[in-house]
């Protein structure tokens, strides 16, 4: 199974993406770091090179020789929603897709030279057609937007990590890059829940195959609205030590607690960028190349700043007033700075004799005039 048989529709008519490019759906912190590492001249080579280090070889026998490849002949229905997504997502290639024995619902896509989907036997059992149909459309997701490079690197160091525990230095800087590595992919998974979104176009199944994951196959036991209203009391519960303590929590995980999904990906649905792209409007893969590193990095900065701006958790609130404090005494001063030095007004920096113009006759520059240029 190598070519996406795009005579295969989805089961429904859904919208299709012709040419999308990952960056469309991607978290911004997520596309900051991924825009900056495909624009470093020779890092795919040097990742392939590390390939005879990884285990990549050794996890693709793994999985063809003790679990079941998905196919027209085993597991149809899950080789019908693989080609579906990728045909949504425009993706040619159609990545080999392996079931695996696992009561633990889970899903992954890995690999350095080509990626290949992975599903447990406890997620498949767990999640109706269109629910699981996100999630196959979320590992598609990863692998056009070449998470699997990074998960493979992330598998590997986490278990190097293990392997030199006993050397105290080594193991601190392993971890360091683990910890950066792992902040990281907890983006990326914001990333491919909205590319599960594009592929089923149901926010509702979204929603429910999150809260399944979390509280098991017991709908009739559970609400969306009161599961997404458990991430808003997450967020602004407790006090300080409350937010630390959330902090210890995640940072060993790879992926965001699932309350927190469902409300980031509720959040997205509802947004312009999202309704932007239903509507055919997204940057092309074509256009990838000519990305700006610092525009991307910018996004990525403005978006934590917004998060902490806005966030109703303790600890952000107060790095916010804090930060929101520290611009105003800096305002303040500056101020003082430039009534001081004759600066304010504009006028102690005019030449008595000038009348307002320069040496030429034509209008002289304004002090301030810039201020809106630069706000922008």
């Amino acid at each position: 199974m190598t070519e996406n048989d795009q005579g295969n529709v989805p089961s429904r008519q859904r919208k299709r993406f012709p040419g999308i490019s990952s960056r469309a759906y991607e978290h911004p912190a997520d596309r900051s770091a991924l825009v900056a590492l495909r624009k470093l001249s020779g890092f795919d080579t040097v990742f392939k090179a590390l390939s005879g280090l990884l285990p990549e070889r050794s996890l693709r026998l793994l999985f063809l020789s003790d679990s079941v490849r998905v196919s027209d002949a085993q597991f149809s229905h899950l080789n019908d929603m693989l080609r579906d997504a990728c045909y949504i997502l425009d993706l040619e290639k159609v990545p080999p897709m392996y079931v695996t024995q696992d009561p633990k619902p889970n899903a992954m896509c890995i690999g350095l030279d080509e990626p290949i989907i992975v599903v447990t036997t406890g997620l498949v059992e767990l999640l109706d057609e269109e629910e699981m149909r996100a999630v196959v459309g979320h590992e598609v997701g990863h692998a056009l937007s070449g998470h699997s490079v990074y998960r493979t690197v992330l598998l590997f160091l986490t278990g190097l990590a293990l392997k030199i525990a006993w050397i105290p230095l080594g193991n601190v800087a392993i971890m360091a890059i683990v910890t950066a590595l792992r902040e990281w992919f907890r983006k990326s998974e914001l990333s491919a829940d909205r590319a599960g979104l594009l592929v089923g176009q149901d926010v509702q199944a979204s929603m429910r195959g999150l809260m399944k994951i979390a509280g098991g196959n017991h709908l009739h036991e559970m609400n969306v609205d009161a599961f997404l209203a458990q991430a808003d009391e997450y967020e602004k519960s407790g006090d300080l030590r409350d937010s630390v303590l959330k902090i210890l929590n995640v940072l060993p995980r790879t992926h965001p607690f699932t309350t927190v999904r469902a409300a980031e990906l509720r959040k997205w649905s509802e947004s312009r960028d999202f309704q932007r792209i239903m509507d055919g409007h997204y940057p092309k893969r074509s256009e990838d190349k000519d990305t700006s590193v610092t525009d991307s990095f910018r996004e990525s900065a403005g978006h934590y700043a917004d998060t902490v701006r806005t966030s109703k958790d303790p600890l952000m609130k107060l790095v916010g007033d804090i930060a929101g404090g520290a611009g105003d005494l800096a305002g303040d001063l500056g101020g003082k700075l430039r009534s001081a030095f004759g600066g304010g007004s504009g006028q102690g920096t005019r030449k008595p004799d000038a009348g307002g113009t320069a040496g030429d006759g034509k209008p002289g520059p304004e002090t301030g005039s810039g201020t809106g240029q630069s706000e922008g």
